[in-house]
């Protein structure tokens, strides 16, 4: 089924939102560059499931609201995101700071959680896995650090900007920054809370992430030890992308069992 574009006001805040697909509920939650267009995973993820994409306060077409500080607050906006649409049940998928918005949503409030899948989230710290200062990289560099194939970093380098898209850009990386800057990357508190997550968890992982290195991996399935954790070689920060068929198998296994 194709997506569709909807709109909901939360808390004040009018929030942008692609839908499609049937089935139990999915929410993605996309990472600091937005998710400006449906991609192949996400309709791939609709032949199974209702899917629901976001864009996140201060990210894309939603507002910027003025409530808007730290990623606390954007735990507490999806919470009521869900309650206002009704979900039951959801999977919630999130990637990089999509997953750590994800976690800081389940050790507050699992009532409408079904399960989490977290794709090289960010949100925590591990010993020896530095991660890579989003801030301080050129755009190029950045995108080939986002994949192990640089087939796929290619394709997104010749994708022509627009006024549009250098806009939205912009409005996610000031957003970013306002969540994700000081602690880079990281809840220095959430480590202490993660016990409370008490839904499914499946923790997945490229290998050769560039961005949040596979250490932290470890360092999560730690702190979650019922999580899964699923490792995918010759794959960087973005599995649903770079292997997207295996990611997707992945998914449905998980959260239809």
């Amino acid at each position: 089924m194709p997506f569709t574009d909807h709109s909901v006001s939360v808390h004040g805040c009018k929030t942008h939102y692609r839908r499609g697909g049937k089935g139990a509920p999915l929410v993605f939650l996309h990472g600091a560059s937005g998710a400006p267009v449906v991609l192949p995973f996400m309709e791939k993820l609709a032949t199974r499931f209702d899917v629901l994409v976001p864009d996140h306060p201060g990210y894309g077409q939603s507002d910027e609201p003025e409530w808007l500080e730290n990623i606390h607050d954007v735990a507490y906006f999806y919470l009521d995101f869900l309650q206002k649409l009704d979900l039951k049940g959801a999977v919630v998928v999130g990637s990089s700071m999509g997953g750590w918005m994800a976690m800081e949503m389940a050790v507050r409030n699992t009532a409408r959680i079904g399960s989490l899948v977290l794709v090289s989230p960010a949100g925590i710290r591990a010993d020896g896995a530095e991660p890579a200062d989003i801030f301080l990289l050129p755009q190029e560099a950045m995108v080939r650090r986002l994949f192990h194939d640089q087939k796929y970093a290619e394709a997104r380098l010749a994708i022509p900007e627009t006024p549009e898209s250098i806009d939205l850009a912009l409005k996610n990386r000031h957003t970013t920054a306002r969540l994700a800057w000081e602690p880079r990357l990281h809840d220095p508190h959430l480590t202490k809370w993660l016990h409370r997550i008490d839904v499914p968890v499946s923790i997945v992982w490229g290998a050769q992430d560039r961005i949040l290195p596979v250490g932290i991996a470890h360092e999560l399935k730690r702190l979650l030890p019922k999580a899964e954790l699923n490792i995918l070689e010759r794959c960087g920060h973005l599995p649903q992308v770079e292997k997207m068929e295996e990611f997707c198998e992945l998914v449905v296994r998980f959260a239809c069992r």
